[in-house]
């Protein structure tokens, strides 16, 4: 079965999350639907609807002239088994003592890794991106200093995987929250799937809104690999919610926006203790006090 692709981009984030609502509303009706900041600061959101059956281009063209958006982009795509190609493509990844693998390569773990099986089926967030590799480098490091936190969150926590390396390594309980309910039910499942049941508890949340969060704060240790302004927008929460001496490893940061994103924690008290780029992507390491 073929699939379709429709998408625009408009200015600013409330055009862009309208245009996409209507879309929804479109007769064949999208299966999904999402919007997308375009992180090259020009404040452009890319809108894209996602159809099983062949869209109206004629009602695509009008919604898009109603919202002053550009013409949708309409494109058929071949049915693909990305379960299987995703397991073709993503090999094995090691970051330091971590490893983490899909089910099919279980038998090239190396000894004595810190092994984090992530299904190919569930690739967002599996370390194969230099976002989360990055972090989970800096995880390493800071092991390696002999650091040893005792109260550590994971906040976007995609598929926990850096909430689980944590909890591999040290001997406490590990929040883990996302704002996304799917990719909490997708934590959890990865959670038991290692073993890792008990030590790290999922929560659907924005931020450190939650309870749970709230009341074990303040933190050790702050994972945060999401995005530039989203992060930025963080720096109060991660100034009150970081424990004296702390440390925030964030990433999900174009090399070209890290320096926006460290001056923005330094303004809020936060020091630069390390930059490190992978490619295009950066993870910085702050500390508090």
């Amino acid at each position: 079965m073929s699939t379709w692709t429709a998408l625009t981009q408009t200015s600013g984030r409330d055009a862009a999350e309208a245009l996409a609502e209507l879309g929804e509303e479109l007769t064949p009706e999208p299966v999904g639907s999402g919007v997308f900041e375009i992180e090259d600061g020009s404040n452009r959101w890319e809108v894209g609807l996602y159809f099983t059956e062949a869209p109206d281009e004629v009602a695509l063209a009008l919604l898009a002239a109603a919202w002053g958006a550009e013409p949708f982009v309409v494109s058929e795509l071949p049915e693909v088994d990305w379960v299987a190609h995703v397991k073709r493509e993503l090999a094995p990844v090691e970051a330091g003592r971590f490893f983490v693998y899909g089910s099919h390569d279980a038998d090239k773990v190396p000894e004595g890794a810190e092994a984090l099986l992530i299904e190919a089926a569930m690739a967002f967030g599996t370390g194969h991106h230099a976002t989360t590799r990055g972090c989970l480098l800096a995880l390493d490091r800071l092991i390696g200093q002999g650091v040893s936190p005792a109260r550590i969150v994971d906040v976007g926590c995609g598929t926990a995987v850096l909430a689980m390396a944590a909890a591999r390594v040290f001997p406490v309980v590990v929040l883990a929250g996302d704002i996304d309910p799917q990719a909490v039910d997708v934590a959890r499942a990865n959670v038991i799937a290692n073993g890792l049941d008990g030590k790290v508890e999922c929560v659907e949340a924005m931020g450190f809104d939650h309870p749970l969060i709230e009341g074990a704060a303040p933190f050790d240790l702050i994972f945060a690999n999401i995005l530039k302004q989203p992060l930025i927008d963080l720096v109060p929460d991660m100034a009150r919610y970081l424990a004296p001496g702390g440390r925030a490893i964030l990433s999900g940061i174009l090399t070209t926006q890290a320096d926006e994103v460290a001056a923005a924690y330094s303004a809020g008290g936060l020091t630069l203790e390390r930059r490190d780029d992978y490619g295009d992507w950066s993870t910085l390491v702050v500390r508090k006090g």
